[in-house]
C-alpha cells in the first residue's frame, strides 16, 4: 500500500483542503503517515500571506526530499500559486499544483512517476470563475468540523497577496454546502466553523442568494446541529438581514471574529479597507443589541507605513471603547509584490514592537474583564481534549460558545458532547470550571451504543 504524508501551513482553510485532498489519496488506496517518517508521496500544503510564509514553506519542501529523496514531493497551495517558478527551481520537487486543480494532483503524480519529468500544473487562478467543489466528510479533529464556503476575494487590501494566490470571490452551491453540513452532523459533529478566504462575502457572486440566507438555511434546515460558528466576518458585510438572522437562531453562536486590522480612518484608508471606524463602531452597537454578550474577536496590524503614534493611539482607543474580547495583533510585515510594501514612512521595527506589547497587554485585561461577567455562572462546553499541559490530571479543555476557554476534570467520553459546566473561577487564558451535567440525549446514545 502506497504511504502518503503531509504538512500543512498557514490558515484553517489550508487545513480544511489538506484534508480534502487526503480523501483523494484515500480513495486511491493510500494510506497516511507522519511527515517525520519515510513515505512514498510528501505533500506541503503552502502558505504565502507573508514573505516569512513562503521561506517556512521552502524549508518543509527541503525537509522532504531530504527524508526520502527517492519520494514524489508534490508541492501545492497559495505559494505554490504565486510562485510555481521559484517552487520548480528546488531540486527535487516533482509535481507543483496551485490553489485549483487539486483533483488533478494523483494523475499528474502517476504522470511523473512514468516519466520522470516535474510537472507544473498551476494555471492561472484569476480566470477561475467556478467554486472547486472538495468534500471532507470526517476530520481528524473529532470536535469542530470547518465546512469551507467560499473560495478568493475581491478586495486587494494594500497590504495583501490573497487574491493574487486564491483568485477572485466564488461561492460553493448552497445545495452543496447544505449536504456537507448534515453529513458533518450525521458523523457527530455538534459544530461547525463556516470558513473561506473571504468567508461572508459568500454569495455576493449569487443572483438571488446571500450569506444571510445561507446562516438562514443551515439554521433551519441541518437537523441535530448545536452550533454554527463563522470563522471570520468583515464589518462590511455585517447587512442588517445577517445581524436579523443571527438574532434569531439559537444556534449561530454569540461570538464573532471581525478584523479590525487599524482603528484609524486614515490608516485605513491607505489599506484600502471597506469600512470607517463609524461604521465599524454602529455596526458593532446593533450586533450587541442583537447578540447579548457577544464577544468579538479581531485581527490588528500595527505599524502600518505611516501610522503615527496619533493613529496607533485611535486603534487603541478604538478596541478600548468597545471592549474587543481578544485580539490577534501582528507587527506590519511587508509581502513583495503588494502597494504597502513599495509605501514610503515604513516603521521602525522597535516601534512597531513596541505597539505590538501595548495592544497585547490590552488584549489580555480585556480578555480577562469580559471572562469575569461568566464566574459562577453554568456555560454549555463541547470538550475538545484532555489539558496537555498537565497529562496525568482529569482535565479537559473545551470552548463555550461565546468562546471562552474552560478547564474541568472530565473524562475521554465526554470529548465532542454537550457538557454544562459551572465557571468556578474566570482567567486568561482559562476559566476554572466543575461538572455539572451532560445533554440527555448524548446520554441515551450512550445508554443505546452500549
Amino acid at each position: 500500500m502506497p504511504s502518503v504524508a503531509f504538512h500543512t501551513l498557514g490558515c484553517k482553510v489550508n487545513h480544511y483542503e489538506t484534508e480534502a485532498i487526503w480523501q483523494l489519496f484515500q480513495a486511491e488506496g493510500y494510506e497516511r503517515t507522519d511527515f517525520d517518517s519515510t513515505a512514498d508521496v510528501y505533500v506541503i500544503n503552502t502558505c504565502t500571506v507573508t514573505n516569512t510564509g513562503d521561506k517556512k514553506s521552502r524549508q518543509v519542501i527541503r525537509r522532504a526530499i531530504r527524508k526520502n529523496p527517492d519520494a514524489v514531493i508534490c508541492v501545492t497551495g497559495c505559494y505554490a500559486q504565486t510562485s510555481p517558478a521559484e517552487i520548480m527551481a528546488i531540486p527535487g520537487v516533482d509535481v507543483v499544483v496551485g490553489t485549483q486543480d487539486r483533483s488533478k494532483m494523483l494523475t499528474y503524480i502517476q504522470q511523473y512517476k512514468e516519466e520522470r519529468m516535474p510537472i507544473n500544473g498551476v494555471s492561472n487562478i484569476m480566470k477561475a470563475r467556478v467554486y472547486e467543489e472538495l468534500d471532507v466528510p470526517a476530520f481528524t479533529d473529532r470536535t469542530r468540523a470547518s465546512l469551507k464556503i467560499q473560495e478568493g476575494c475581491n478586495n486587494f487590501c494594500t497590504f495583501c497577496i490573497i487574491p493574487w494566490a486564491r483568485g477572485l470571490l466564488r461561492s460553493r452551491k448552497p445545495e452543496d454546502v447544505l449536504s456537507q453540513a448534515q453529513q458533518l452532523v450525521d458523523s457527530g459533529y455538534k459544530e461547525i466553523v463556516l470558513t473561506g478566504i473571504h468567508t461572508a462575502g459568500y454569495g455576493e457572486d449569487m443572483k438571488d442568494y446571500s450569506f444571510a440566507k445561507l446562516l438562514d438555511d443551515l439554521d433551519k434546515n441541518i437537523s441535530g446541529l448545536k452550533r454554527i460558528r463563522i470563522s471570520s466576518i468583515e464589518a462590511s458585510q455585517i447587512s442588517d438581514e445577517v445581524i436579523e438572522v443571527m438574532g434569531r437562531s439559537d444556534k449561530v453562536v454569540p461570538h464573532l471574529h471581525i478584523p479590525l486590522q487599524s482603528g484609524s480612518n486614515t490608516v485605513l484608508q491607505r489599506m484600502r479597507r471597506k469600512y470607517s471606524m463609524e461604521m465599524f463602531g454602529e455596526r458593532l452597537g446593533r450586533l450587541k443589541e442583537a447578540l447579548p454578550g457577544l464577544a468579538i474577536t479581531s485581527d490588528v496590524i500595527v505599524g502600518f507605513p505611516g501610522e503615527t503614534e496619533e493613529e496607533f493611539m485611535e486603534t487603541y482607543r478604538f478596541i478600548e471603547k468597545h471592549k474587543f474580547m481578544e485580539l490577534h495583533v501582528f507587527p506590519y510585515s511587508k509581502r513583495t509584490g503588494t502597494p504597502a510594501a513599495k509605501m514610503e514612512d515604513q516603521v521602525p521595527e522597535d516601534i512597531k514592537n513596541e505597539r505590538v506589547h501595548k495592544l497585547i497587554s490590552l488584549s489580555d485585561q480585556l480578555a480577562k474583564e469580559y471572562a469575569s461577567n461568566y464566574e459562577d455562572t453554568v456555560v454549555e462546553v463541547i470538550p475538545e481534549e484532555a489539558f496537555k499541559e498537565d497529562p496525568t490530571s482529569k482535565l479537559y479543555v473545551g470552548y463555550t460558545p461565546n468562546y471562552l476557554k474552560v478547564l474541568f476534570e472530565g473524562n475521554e467520553e465526554m470529548i465532542g458532547k454537550l457538557v454544562k459546566v459551572k465557571i468556578t473561577e474566570a482567567g486568561y487564558p482559562y476559566n476554572k470550571g466543575i461538572f455539572v451535567k451532560q445533554e440527555m440525549e448524548d446520554i441515551l446514545k450512550q445508554a443505546v451504543s452500549s
